[in-house]
């Protein structure tokens, strides 16, 4: 890992030899605080901690210091603390601390050193993504008076250091009243009540007084007015007279005030098959060996993955342990949820809907050890489980799981490297893997665990290709060619259900001009338009511009522009039109934007009251409907020919995966697909169900093109609202980073600097650099060398994207 720069005095052998004694002792009684900011920056600052935030200030804390020449006030991280630097120069001080607890660990501060070094980019801006919002915010919680026995007065009655203020612990007993000589129970056990009367007698407290200081000497803790008042049966009145006489303190806490209580749902029973008790035993041994491995659970659609991760968890939790589940954010359906909260006291579940309240409440409950499973998408790979004993990713192979923004971290490695760090295992689950983790496995640096077979035995659906080449229906501007016309009509008329995937929303997808045959474009961005009818406006899908579309082509001024290109929209309408017997229903970013519409939706279909589902990548995958017979996939080819990398691996995994939403009961299912390619191998191999010749294809071409998972990449993105200064930058930076590669004698190859695939984006010209090496340590030593030199430029700014999985 690199080791980020440190701003210091002197190190611990650079203590000056002239010092007097006195004064190496004053340089060792100082204080000195790490801290990091939010800022592209691996530079680790010292400050002096001033004598009056010692007690205060530790690790995972947030402070407030002086920062650049204008010493302007930020908030930043401590990160560590020390205390061997002598005098000699002089350091900014602390101006103070935000936070009363850490709000992570020693070993999540480590964690996210380690993402800040693999994925170049500062330290606190890791930190800032890490911690919730909500958490740094406090939300939920409001500041409560807690009232407490004075120091003295808990010396004369012997009794120890209070508990913390806090909500109240949960009494077992059931209206039972704590008189003396009674038991406390404290975490199940019984704890004797010393006898109070007699020094209670001596300081002649009475009638209510006398109950007041009972009660909180008896629970030996801080309570809040409204408990304690409650308890001791009286008004506040005895209370206020009490903290008069200096008897009783007080102290302000924050206490979390929202409910996320889980409601739970009856367990039911499950048999295994034999694929299933061979993978959950597999995964026991490993748990019980008490060593971290990865495994990958390579099981078809409908091959009861979700029952392994379950069964192994309930292993999990038995132990008094807890564990993490990594889902899509797409796949976190009442479905999911409810499987889980009906073999669980206590889910988490972590998405991108919840307030920042929700997520602040469910961070405590977690942290304190109550939950025992926490279900999320990308970022709940960062809960603060204090007994983790299991991380799981299930559709290992998302593209979700890749953060888009710094810092740009994948969380399947984050997993890999936390599970790691806790010496726990890491399960990825899918029918379609990443080529990274299928060739780690083959090579043998993962377990590989296969579930081939449906579980009861259930066939994979058969899957037709339809040439639309060929296909009147779609020769003539029809979405629904022919053949899935006749099978939509059959399918409905025997009671079954139709899904039909189209990853391209609105109506049309260009809006184009057959005079000077110019797409009309976003003034921002070189995307074209997609016209929403529904919204009667020409949107820019990337930075959300949207427009009246123009009674004129702009470039030649004609009028009469062409709307081409299918769209879920079209597709809605064509089916109302077509299928006006049937309801039909579509899920998409546009219809699913409110809280709980994705839920609401899939719900009606799952009780019959829709009988056609249709929509983008959403009802791709994770849906379990056993009544559909019919999936239709209505172009194919909208991922095959972009120009990425992974292509064809995505268009193998979206097909295998709606493929997969049907036949999944005794009733069967058929798959067609429309494409233009019916010969491309991705295509044909998903038709199969074939990933391993897949990938065994893919493979050998990447492997002649030294392109992962043969190669590790990094991609340099410079953008700026002048073309000419981002080229011109862009030329520099690569110059740059070749001669690193040259000092540094690292065998990396440089390509580019090159307009990127979308050269013109949210009103930026971009520029791009893609660097392949083999193994990562080579590109973070040249970034090491290289990034420093980067001369600053006023107009333009540079991101660093490792492993990237877009190259748009």
């Amino acid at each position: 890992m690199n080791q980020p720069r440190q701003h210091s005095l002197f190190s611990d052998d650079e203590i000056p030899a002239n010092l007097e004694k006195w004064e190496v002792a004053d340089a060792a009684d100082r204080l000195v605080a790490d801290v990091v900011f939010n800022r592209p920056l691996t530079t680790i600052f010292q400050y002096l901690v001033p004598d009056g935030l010692r007690d205060v200030i530790g690790p995972g804390r947030r402070v407030q210091a002086p920062f650049g020449r204008g010493s302007q006030l930020i908030t930043g991280y401590c990160v560590g603390l020390g205390n061997t630097v002598p005098p000699g120069r002089s350091l900014k001080s602390i101006e103070s601390v935000l936070d009363r607890e850490a709000l992570i660990d020693e070993r999540m501060l480590e964690l996210t050193r380690w993402i800040a070094d693999r994925y170049l980019c500062g330290w606190g801006q890791v930190l800032e993504t890490v911690i919730p919002k909500g958490v740094k915010s406090n939300a939920g919680t409001r500041e409560v008076t807690f009232f407490s026995l004075s120091p003295e007065l808990r010396r004369k009655l012997g009794l120890s250091e209070p508990a913390a203020a806090g909500p109240p612990v949960p009494d077992t007993r059931t209206g039972a009243e704590v008189t003396e000589g009674d038991s406390i129970v404290a975490s199940g056990s019984a704890v004797p009540v010393p006898d109070f009367k007699p020094i209670l007698d001596e300081l002649k407290l009475r009638g209510k007084q006398r109950s007041v200081v009972e009660v909180l000497a008896q629970l030996n803790r801080a309570l809040p007015v409204d408990e304690l008042s409650t308890l001791a049966q009286c008004g506040i009145s005895p209370i206020q007279s009490l903290r008069e006489k200096g008897l009783i303190v007080t102290q302000r806490e924050r206490v979390f005030t929202g409910n996320t209580e889980v409601n739970t749902e009856p367990r039911r029973e499950i048999t295994l098959n034999e694929d299933q008790t061979v993978a959950v035993n597999t995964i026991l041994d490993c748990v019980r060996s008490g060593e971290h491995r990865t495994l990958l659970l390579h099981g078809v659609t409908g091959s009861g993955k979700t029952e392994v991760y379950i069964q192994a968890i309930e292993e999990i939790v038995s132990y008094g342990r807890q564990a993490i589940m990594l889902v899509p954010e797409i796949s976190l359906t009442p479905q999911t949820i409810r499987r889980f909260r009906s073999r669980f006291a206590s889910v988490a579940v972590l998405h991108s809907h919840l307030t920042d309240a929700e997520r602040h409440g469910h961070w405590k409950q977690i942290s304190s050890g109550q939950v025992q499973v926490v279900v999320g998408a990308r970022s709940a790979v960062f809960a603060p489980t204090p007994q983790l004993g299991l991380i799981v990713i299930d559709e290992e192979h998302e593209t979700s799981f890749k953060q888009d923004n710094t810092p740009r971290y994948h969380a399947r490695e984050v997993a890999r490297k936390r599970a790691e760090m806790e010496r726990v295992p890491l399960i990825l689950g899918s029918a379609t893997p990443t080529l990274e983790s299928w060739q780690r496995a083959v090579d043998g640096h993962d377990t590989l665990i296969s579930m081939p077979k449906r579980v009861a035995g259930l066939p994979m659906p058969p899957v037709v290709l339809v040439d639309t080449r060929n296909d009147p229906a779609i020769g003539k501007g029809a979405a629904i060619g022919r053949a899935l016309f006749q099978a939509m009509n059959l399918a409905l008329r025997e009671g079954g259900q139709v899904i039909l995937f189209l990853n391209v929303r609105g109506y049309s997808s260009v809006i184009w001009c057959r005079g000077c045959g110019q797409g009309i474009k976003c003034p921002d961005c070189d995307i074209t338009l997609t016209w929403h009818r529904e919204r009667a406006l020409a949107l820019c899908h990337s930075c959300n511009f949207s427009t009246k579309p123009p009674a004129a082509c702009p470039y030649c001024q004609r009028p009469g522009l062409s709307y081409l290109g299918l769209g879920t929209e079209r597709l809605e309408a064509e089916v109302r039109a077509r299928f006006d017997h049937f309801k039909c229903l579509r899920m998409d970013s546009d219809t699913m934007q409110q809280r709980g519409a994705h839920d609401i939706a899939l719900e009606k279909f799952r009780h019959g009251e829709v009988q056609i589902l249709l929509g983008t990548q959403m009802i791709a995958k994770g849906l379990d409907f056993p009544n559909v017979t019919l999936v239709g996939v209505i172009d194919a080819d909208t991922l095959l020919h972009q120009p990425d990398l992974r292509s064809a691996e995505r268009t193998f995994q979206l097909i295998s995966q709606v493929a997969g939403r049907t036949g999944r009961s005794s009733r069967g299912g058929r798959v067609l697909v429309q494409t233009a390619s019916p010969s491309q191998y991705p295509i044909l191999r998903a038709a199969e169900h074939n990933y391993v010749g897949f990938a065994q294809t893919e493979l050998s071409h990447r492997k002649v093109l030294n392109a992962p998972p043969y190669s590790h990449q990094a991609r340099i993105i410079l953008r700026g609202p002048n073309e000419a200064e981002v080229k011109e930058y862009s030329t520099k930076v690569g110059e740059l980073i070749r001669a690193a590669a040259k000092e540094t004698q690292s065998n990396v190859r440089v390509l580019g600097p090159a307009p990127c695939p979308i050269t013109r984006l949210k009103a930026n010209f971009r520029y791009h650099l893609q660097l392949a090496a083999p193994d990562l340590q080579a590109l973070s030593k040249i970034w090491e060398v290289a990034a420093p030199e980067f001369p600053p430029h006023p107009n333009v700014e540079y991101q660093v994207d490792v492993e990237p999985q877009n190259f748009r």
